[in-house]
């Protein structure tokens, strides 16, 4: 069988009338948010007699609004009630804001105009938690990573597209022409979403609470079940933080320092939107067609990277002129700002694609939908936040370019204090930067992995990097059981305490260590969680395979768990083996040396002797 394509998911009819959907939702919101906008700035006095930049600040102040009044409660929907029933009633709303708002246009009855657009951000409330839930109940687990991908890269697109139309609608200044499109946009999207197949509800004696605070509450409390979700949340609120703090900076950009006009703006806008999808649609090729966390890292060096780029490689235009499209591209450093700008929305995506879908897939599917409701408030608090820094950092006399680097250093400051607590992000960006650089790894039978539940891995040694690679070819995490003197080496304490690797000596050198080590093998195990052991108990010093420890037959006997054989191939004579000693002699001969992963089936611990497995992981290591 061939290994699953994201596009191929756009044939299917579980995700394509949803992805439709989504899509054209987006799309509607920001024709409908920024045709308002537009005309209020520049017909103010039509519309109302406040300040056009009041006017602004309020239509995106009423959107964002509900997201955090409402997400509580639409986090308890959507578990309660099957989530394509949830999207279609949304869709159906949006046909009946789309004609009160039509209403607005006509009358120029700003009033209406700013209910609909709250109503509009209600809507988008109800249909986050019921969008992103609905992801792992319709994919597989190699499917996760590519319908996040497609999602991400449809949103920024329709937003982008969006963005575009209202300005050729309100330039054009048909107000009827406005009106007819977003309300056809609505009917298209509720007829779209007609075609989604049922999906089950995940909970529903889930109890509904109506108290907006309480419901809120109760949502975050979900998100804060598991340590690492929760901090994924946070990571996710922080992309919408930069990236709110970074393109609202983009028109003011283009007009204070590139002194441009709108054309400018909508290039930048495109150069960033299409970076998004580009990072987006990269992430599954990259992370193998797996939630890889690994990325995440690697996303946030270049959101800051990029960012520092941009505010150093800007063009100066002399303020006199009113600078053409074509006259910016003649600039020096032009050329280098567009490619900036579309690196930061590359690694963005990067950075937020792998962290949806690790939330999807390690949150209780009984609490996900709300776990996305929290993210949902804490996503409009953060973008909040970004907004009163942006305008306190004016105010207090950064320029545009200096409060980009502001939020470049910020990024690579909450980067290391996320990764500090929890350093599973950056072991997964280590391994996956070993195996992208050094190695190229071809992985044989991962599906023996177990989804979830306790399992013991046994795995031949040949290199220092050994448990690095493993982690690379598993989607869960593994703990390591370690020689207490490698445990204790630097650099390497580092990464092994951040995997939480078992220490273990010989009962000989230290009984208490040793006993400790069965001890928290034992617990791991009986948690549920995947232990690797390397039962030679060190490296290879010839490149075969030694002779089993009785170790192993203690810990089946302590915790009798399924034991699934591996070996690792191609690493003897590498630089991180044994088989030279002076340092000259280990320096790599060539980058993106192949080496395999071959993962055989299960045995039950009654069977697995030291010496099966011993032939098992040979049989293993002779198949490549």
């Amino acid at each position: 069988m061939s290994e699953p394509n994201q596009f191929g998911l756009l044939r299917e009819r579980r995700f394509l009338p949803f992805f439709l959907t989504q899509a054209l939702g987006a799309f509607n919101d920001n024709v409908f948010k920024n045709a308002l906008i537009v005309l209020v700035t520049y017909q103010a006095s039509v519309w109302s007699s406040l300040q056009p930049e009041m006017l602004a600040n309020l239509a995106s102040g009423l959107f964002i609004l509900p997201f955090v009044l409402f997400s509580g409660i639409a986090g308890q929907l959507s578990e309660r009630f099957d989530k394509t029933r949830v999207i279609k009633t949304v869709k159906a709303a949006e046909i009946g804001i789309m004609a009160l708002a039509g209403a607005g246009f006509l009358t120029h009855h700003l009033p209406l105009l700013l209910s609909a657009l709250f109503m509009m951000g209600l809507h988008s409330t109800f249909f986050a938690p019921a969008k992103y839930g609905l992801l792992p109940q319709v994919l597989g687990a190699a499917e996760l990573v590519g319908g996040n991908a497609l999602l991400e890269m449809g949103t920024f697109l329709a937003i982008l597209l969006g963005t575009l139309a209202a300005g050729v609608l309100a330039a054009h200044g048909d107000l009827h022409m406005i009106v007819y499109s977003l309300f056809a946009i609505a009917v298209v999207g509720f007829a779209v979403s007609l075609a989604m197949p049922r999906a089950a509800p995940v909970a529903p004696d889930q109890p509904l609470d109506w108290n907006l605070w309480a419901s809120s509450i109760g949502n975050i409390r979900a998100a804060r079940e598991s340590r690492t979700v929760f901090l994924s949340v946070l990571g996710l609120s922080w992309f919408w933080f930069y990236g709110a703090l970074v393109l609202v900076q983009l028109p003011l950009y283009c007009r204070t320092v590139l002194h441009g006009g709108g054309s400018l703006v909508t290039l930048t806008l495109v150069m960033f939107s299409v970076g998004v999808g580009i990072g987006s649609l990269l992430c599954e090729r990259l992370s193998g067609r797996q939630v890889e966390i690994g990325l995440v890292p690697f996303g946030s060096i270049g959101l800051s990277l990029f960012a520092i780029d941009w505010a150093l490689a800007s063009p100066h235009p002399d303020p006199a002129a009113q600078l053409s499209l074509t006259a910016f591209l003649a600039l020096p450093g032009a050329w280098r700002t567009l490619f900036d700008l579309t690196a930061i929305g590359v690694f963005g995506g990067f950075f937020v694609v792998p962290l949806n879908a690790m939330v999807q897939q390690r949150a209780r599917p009984e609490a996900l939908a709300r776990i996305i409701g929290a993210n949902s408030i804490l996503n409009a608090l953060f973008m909040v936040a970004a907004a009163l820094l942006g305008a306190l950092g004016l105010a207090a006399g950064l320029s545009v370019l200096q409060l980009i680097l502001v939020a470049a250093v910020m990024n690579a400051a909450v980067a290391v204090f996320i990764y500090t607590l929890v350093p599973e992000f950056l072991l997964r960006f280590v391994a996956w930067l070993l195996v992208h650089t050094l190695y190229r790894l071809r992985k044989r039978g991962t599906e023996h992995f177990p989804e979830q539940g306790a399992a013991l891995l046994v795995c031949n040694h040949v290199s220092f990097v050994d448990a690095l690679l493993v982690s690379a070819a598993c989607r869960r995490p593994i703990r390591f059981i370690m020689d207490e003197a490698i445990f204790r080496a630097p650099l390497i304490s580092t990464i092994a305490a951040g995997m939480k690797a078992i220490p273990i000596v010989s009962a000989r050198a230290d009984p208490v260590i040793y006993e400790r080590a069965f001890a928290a093998t034992a617990q791991a195990l009986r948690d549920g969680e995947l232990v690797c052991i390397f039962p030679e108990g060190r490296l290879t010093p010839d490149g075969k395979i030694g002779d089993f420890r009785p170790g192993l037959k203690r810990i089946l006997a302590q915790t009798p768990v399924p034991v699934i054989p591996m070996a690792l191939v191609g690493l003897w004579g590498s630089m991180f083996s044994r088989r030279t000693n002076t340092v000259w002699q280990r320096l790599p001969r060539k980058l993106w040396a192949r080496i395999d992963i071959n993962v055989g089936q299960a045995w039950s611990a009654r069977d697995a002797t030291p010496e099966m497995l011993r032939a098992q992981v040979g049989m293993l290591f002779e198949q490549s």
